[in-house]
């Protein structure tokens, strides 16, 4: 780890990052060069002292996890987050296509996504970040870990989470997600990461079983999702997806039409936020 070099990394990455770059807004009486430093861990879910110490070059050394998080919240390029993980000691990820980094483009457009739910997931279903509205819709997805990280791993494993989706919808949804890991699987080749799914669901699951044999390749989407929220009940979304060619990542936007229902839903879900309204 060099401490001196990664700080000195860190204060001008940051010192180069406006407000707007990353979906704020500025204040009248904003004096700081770039962003400050609470703002920065706020965005790397660490904390302000943890990240002044590391910019005062007397901080520990942090993990992978912590270096990838900052990557994100200073918006680096892939040249950038290499060097990052260098000074603070590690080796670069593997550049592959299922690389857990998002492109400071597509993080710049969701960031500017405030009043609608949006998220980036890799070619597996793994959600790499979302919006607070995104959250608020669908939950956290990014705090899972290993297998379950994918959506369609959790949906053959995790009865809860098919719960974001009317009961009527599940066979269709789960054949989406089947075909999407199939299509992900015959891409990757047999040492991926969407084949260990396979392999693991294979294992674990009989109605996946029941559903890969049917080798649907035919991925069905559907523009409009269906949705079902605890506090503002059910929601008719479309659903917009931006692909990154050069990481295979989607930018998925969910939007209502303008002056529907569905709008005042969304509208109402930005100021419930997570919130739980009623009682359990």
């Amino acid at each position: 780890m060099d401490r001196e070099q990664l700080a000195d990394f860190l204060r001008t990455r940051r010192e180069a990052l406006q407000p707007e770059d990353v979906g704020t807004v500025r204040g009248a009486r904003r004096r700081t060069a770039g962003l400050r430093r609470e703002e920065v861990a706020a965005l790397a879910g660490m904390s302000t002292d943890y990240y002044s110490r590391l910019e005062q070059r007397r901080g520990p050394q942090p993990s992978t996890q912590i270096v990838g998080a900052l990557a994100r919240a200073l918006r680096l390029d892939l040249p950038e987050r290499d060097h990052l993980f260098r000074l603070a000691g590690h080796a670069a990820p593997a550049r592959l296509p299922t690389s857990d980094h998002v492109a400071p483009g597509v993080q710049r457009i969701l960031d500017r996504l405030t009043d609608t739910p949006a998220q980036v997931v890799t070619s597996t279903g793994e959600t790499l970040v979302q919006n607070p509205m995104a959250v608020a819709l669908l939950g956290d997805q990014t705090s899972f870990t290993g297998l379950a990280r994918s959506t369609v791993y959790r949906w053959y494993t995790d009865p809860a989470s098919r719960d974001v989706y009317p009961a009527a919808d599940h066979p269709l949804r789960g054949g989406i997600f089947t075909a999407e890991l199939r299509s992900a699987a015959a891409t990757a080749g047999p040492r991926s990461r969407a084949a260990e799914i396979v392999a693991a669901l294979t294992r674990e699951s009989a109605e996946f079983r029941e559903v890969w044999a049917q080798h649907d390749v035919d991925e069905k989407h559907t523009q409009t999702k269906r949705f079902v929220h605890r506090e503002i009940g059910p929601l008719e979304l479309e659903c917009e997806s931006l692909l990154d060619t050069e990481t295979g990542q989607r930018l998925l936007v969910f939007t209502a039409r303008p002056g529907s229902e569905d709008a005042e839903k969304l509208a109402l879900l930005g100021v419930v936020g997570t919130q739980r309204l009623t009682t359990p």
